[in-house]
């Protein structure tokens, strides 16, 4: 079976990062969580570095305020991360389910033709998840991640009460800032100003966006999502 690439695209809160999680359980595929990979970067970086993208300066503690404030991270500074990581996946032979990237109508057109060159358009899916801004408030606003392996805890009744991860025993956390309620109504307006011309972008390429309610249980999304890329 040739590599793949599944992008998995919806506002936050929409699920993206736990379906994608079941089909690297499922499938074996490259967990491409771009939150993850930026906060790895922040944890280990000097906030007074610069980084050169495209021509441009960004200073690294810059782009932390904007990334813990709720707005997207410069597009030419994500370009310049993420595009060597995802040379280096292809060049393992990985196949990648992407949960965040690409955001911004420059990443898309940047990022989208990098994917084709190294994967072929007929081996990459684009996987939408519709949420409503009701919806993606509530999730966002309850959820907790484990201090330790940054695993998402769903809120449901079953672990409502939960104050240690079942996987790793880690305290569960919320994330300070990035969950609150005003943070996630600006992370929402961002969504539909900033990533949501991303689905013309991907449409122009020759992707065909395959449309999920993700507002059905989790067993139920991933059933539509195995059925949208095969």
């Amino acid at each position: 079976m040739d590599k793949q690439i599944i992008i998995l695209f919806g506002q936050p809160g929409a699920g993206k990062g736990t379906q994608a999680e079941l089909l690297v359980d499922k499938l074996g595929f490259h967990h491409f969580e771009s939150s993850k990979v930026l906060e790895a970067f922040y944890k280990k970086e000097d906030p007074e570095k610069v980084v050169v993208a495209d021509g441009e300066n960004f200073k690294v503690g810059d782009e932390i305020i904007r990334w813990k404030t709720g707005l997207l991270n410069s597009p030419k500074f994500v370009v310049a991360l993420f595009s060597q990581k995802i040379k280096d996946l292809a060049d393992e032979g990985e196949s990648i389910v992407f949960s965040g990237s690409p955001r911004t109508a420059y990443e898309a057109e940047k990022e989208i033709p990098l994917f084709i060159g190294l994967y072929g358009l007929e081996n990459i899916k684009l996987v939408v998840l519709e949420i409503s801004a009701e919806a993606t408030i509530f999730r966002n606003s309850h959820r907790k991640i484990c201090d330790l392996m940054r695993h998402t805890i769903l809120f449901t009744p079953e672990t409502e009460n939960l104050t240690k991860c079942p996987l790793d025993g880690s305290d569960l956390v919320a994330r300070k800032g990035l969950d609150d309620v005003e943070t996630i109504k600006k992370r929402i307006q961002v969504f539909h100003d900033e990533t949501l011309p991303v689905l013309e972008i991907a449409e122009r390429f020759g992707l065909r966006a395959h449309k999920i309610n993700a507002e059905q249980t989790v067993a139920d999304v991933h059933k539509d999502v195995l059925a949208a890329i095969k």
